[in-house]
């Protein structure tokens, strides 16, 4: 790991230990019960952006309450969205009315992050993280479903790909975090993190300038929405549980799975596409030019066909 990124890092995390000890309000993301009224009034207006017809759920877990958001054709193929960094279940409003099409969508809030899912347990291992989503699969009786993760949750899917035992069938990465290498340009992330310790607006956007190559198609909604999570969440720690995956974990998914990086992608290097073509037995590899890490958002057309071909 970077120096550089190792100490903002470490900072992060001492300062998340900090901000939870001095919380009025008992919750895992958020400081006051006001804080969270205003970023969910942020998150359903947010929400409507996806422009299609969808159910809002939560499940009780052993680790407490998920949130989960359906959409498309019940007799659709069961496809699985697994939201970035605090980016929430709302992220995927460029993409919903294409993925929802044709297949059944179940996208799930991260119960460790911003968004509607709530945390009553410590912070999750690894080992509890699949725990979790496998409480979920097992609700809603999924088996041989996709699944497609940006960023955090495209760690998190490959995690789940990883067990011996699942029902997953094609998997979709993408511009996945910390999945094959480290972050690849540390230097180019720390607004990311400055933005987690001391928010502004001036962070934020220049958070969106390093993240994405068209920050200007982010809708001013979303965007609130997005600097809200990094506002007035508490920072916590799980990140630096997010180890690169070894070779052997990587060689023991056999599922058919598509990895897309943007060509200017912060987080995914050469050596991430070198490692990911190296590795995946059944991968499928591809550079998306002109995007960022926000690659959902920089070129949502050709990261929508791109999805659906992979999984038709």
């Amino acid at each position: 790991m970077p120096k550089l990124y190792f100490r903002i890092a470490l900072l992060l995390l001492l300062t998340g230990c900090a901000s939870t000890k001095k919380a009025k309000y008992d919750d895992y993301v958020f400081h006051t019960k006001s804080e969270q009224n205003a970023y969910i009034k942020t998150y359903d207006k947010a929400l409507k952006l996806w422009d299609v017809p969808y159910t809002e759920e939560n499940i009780k877990t052993s680790y407490g309450k998920v949130h989960v958001i359906l959409a498309g054709p019940k007799n659709g193929k069961d496809v699985v969205l697994l939201h970035g960094m605090d980016a929430s279940s709302t992220m995927w409003y460029p993409n919903i009315k294409a993925l929802a099409k044709d297949h059944r969508i179940y996208a799930i809030d991260f119960i460790m992050e911003p968004g509607k899912s709530t945390l009553t347990a410590s912070p999750l291992s690894k080992e509890q993280i699949v725990l979790c989503y496998n409480e979920i699969f097992n609700y809603y009786r999924l088996k041989n479903f996709d699944i497609v993760g940006a960023s955090r949750g495209g760690w998190i899917a490959t995690l789940l790909a990883t067990q011996k035992m699942n029902s997953i069938d094609k998997i979709v990465l993408l511009s996945p975090a910390q999945t094959f290498k480290y972050i690849d340009k540390p230097g180019k992330t720390t607004s990311a993190l400055m933005l987690k310790l001391f928010p502004s607006e001036k962070k934020f956007t220049k958070t969106l300038t390093s993240f994405s190559t068209h920050p200007e198609k982010i809708s001013p909604v979303y965007k609130r929405q997005f600097y809200l999570a990094n506002k007035y969440a508490k920072s916590n720690s799980s990140m630096l549980k997010m180890q690169p995956f070894s070779d052997d974990e990587l060689r023991s998914i056999s599922n058919p799975v598509l990895v897309l990086i943007g060509d200017h992608d912060v987080i995914n290097g050469d050596d991430s596409l070198i490692r990911a073509k190296e590795y995946l037995t059944h991968g499928k590899i591809k550079t998306v030019k002109d995007a960022g890490h926000f690659l959902t958002i920089d070129q949502s057309k050709i990261t929508n066909d791109a999805i659906i071909e992979f999984l038709k």
